[in-house]
């Protein structure tokens, strides 16, 4: 067993819940602004910062929404939280640990909203088990594009918009509140980090993990991986326990995605577990020299974020100083590739060939999922914008980063190619990021006749944008 040293326990702050008092005042300014944008402007939330990767229109006025940032309440013994709509994961989390609590999945970066992640998908290594994090969602108060309140919940009068905000990216209406689930979280993960020089049989070992949730008689609680080559591959079994245990930390010196390839086994708190690819932004932060030691000695640490990383891209992508200064050395234009996609667990490993031998991007994160089965199996429901199969199994990879565009090719070619390919093998992609698909293929994807169902009812008059409109590359 080989452990970094040192170690050494991380204190973090707790977060304070708001209140309900106080969530009632950030409602009321919400809807004071909603009725102030005039009837022929689209509505948008007014929102500073975004995990998306694709344009957001910031011409008209956005709503309100400096009140809703906070954790309204912790119920320790019902083992749920009271979310406002743009809490942070990382205030959520802040506010959660103190009672040995953690939301069913928490996606990887600090800044991904609960609201972001309902209505735009998130996904973690707790997914093999949990789902996706609209899964834990018990109810949510909704403002809807008629300039209305209600409460949906997985049954009642408001089933259907329940059932139709996971993929909706807010064009279905914007959530205020939340009650999720909370499940315990160990003071410590220890990790096993198993090598993998053959993808098949790495895809075997994760359809057992899932069916089984253990490996060699130990309990997994929470499973993802990285894909280096397609002879090197690692799988990342945790296990929490409540144990006090210093963690190695990875918010100095070292970078957590190469300790996979360095150790067998490790251990970090339950904070910094949950933060693990944060400090860098999976590998992210290389692109910005943040790897190198002698530029991360001066690299204050409050920096090293993944909101201060996507900071750097939207100033580059709206000034162009990297890229022209490539132009000046004769360098290719580059493609931006960042995706995520949902492949069938049989059809992974072809599709991590066909992703290493035709794009130029090493490496990529694996993350198993399945939908959540509370009462056993065919408990699962269905979301009809995320049509992915209950009692089936996918693995999640991600890839983030840009190539280069070669001689004969287009910028947006090998986004395309990886949509045909996700689709030929029956997966599903993210639409967080640039997407290419025609109408006609899009809503055969996302459940157009109920998405059209529950925007008729909802917004009549489609103060919200489209869908297809909002998140598609034209």
């Amino acid at each position: 067993m080989a452990l970094l040293r040192p170690h050494r326990e991380r204190q973090t702050s707790a977060s304070e819940p708001v209140g309900v008092a106080a969530h009632a005042r950030g409602v009321d300014a919400l809807l004071r602004s909603y009725r102030d944008v005039p009837r022929d402007e689209t509505i948008r939330l007014a929102k500073s910062t975004s995990n998306l990767f694709r344009t957001r229109d910031t011409s008209t006025r956005g709503l309100d929404v400096s009140g809703l940032t906070g954790v309204i309440c912790v119920d320790a013994t019902a083992r749920t939280a009271d979310v406002q709509g743009m809490c942070t994961y990382e205030t959520l989390v802040a506010a959660t640990l103190p009672y040995g609590l953690m939301p069913l999945v928490v996606p990887q970066l600090r800044t991904i909203t609960l609201g972001g992640a309902v209505t735009g998908l998130g996904i973690e290594s707790t997914s093999f088990r949990n789902g996706l994090p609209h899964e834990s969602v018990l109810e949510m108060d909704v403002l809807t594009g008629d300039g209305e309140i209600v409460t949906a919940r997985p049954e009642g009068e408001h089933a259907d918009l329940f059932a139709a905000m996971p993929n909706s990216y807010g064009s279905l209406g914007y959530t205020t509140r939340m009650r999720i689930e909370l499940q315990p979280v160990g003071r410590t993960v220890r990790t096993r980090n198993l090598r993998f020089s053959d993808l098949d049989r790495l895809v075997e070992v994760v359809g057992r993990i899932v069916e089984t949730r253990e490996w060699n008689g130990q309990a997994v609680d929470a499973l993802d991986g990285v894909v280096f080559a397609e002879d090197e591959a690692y799988l990342v079994l945790a296990a929490f326990e409540d144990v006090v245990a210093p963690g190695s930390d990875y918010t100095g010196q070292d970078v957590y995605y190469r300790s996979l390839q360095r150790f067998e086994e490790d251990r970090l708190t339950g904070h910094d577990y949950l933060w693990r690819w944060d400090t860098d932004w999976f590998w992210c932060s290389r692109a910005f020299g943040v790897q190198h030691p002698l530029v991360r000695r001066v690299w204050p640490r409050r920096w090293r974020r993944s909101d201060v990383y996507h900071r750097i891209v939207r100033f580059e992508n709206r000034h162009h100083v990297a890229a022209t200064v490539d132009r000046w050395r004769g360098r290719p234009p580059l493609e931006r590739l960042v995706q995520d996609v949902e492949i069938p667990l049989e059809r992974t490993a072809e599709f991590l060939r066909w992703f290493l031998r035709e794009v130029p991007m090493r490496p990529v994160w694996i993350c198993p999922l399945r939908l959540r089965e509370p009462d056993g199996p065919g408990s699962a429901r269905r979301w009809p914008l995320y049509p992915i199969e209950p009692g089936r199994t996918y693995v999640n990879v991600g890839f983030w980063g840009n190539v280069p565009v070669l001689p004969g090719r287009h910028d947006g070619d090998v986004n395309r190619m990886v949509e045909h390919e996700v689709g030929r093998l029956g997966g599903h992609k993210s639409l967080y990021s640039d997407v290419y698909y025609d109408r006609e293929t899009f809503e055969r994807l996302h459940g157009a006749a109920e998405y059209r169902a529950v925007r008729h009812r909802y917004d009549p008059e489609h103060r919200l944008t489209d869908l297809y409109e909002k998140v598609t590359t034209r």
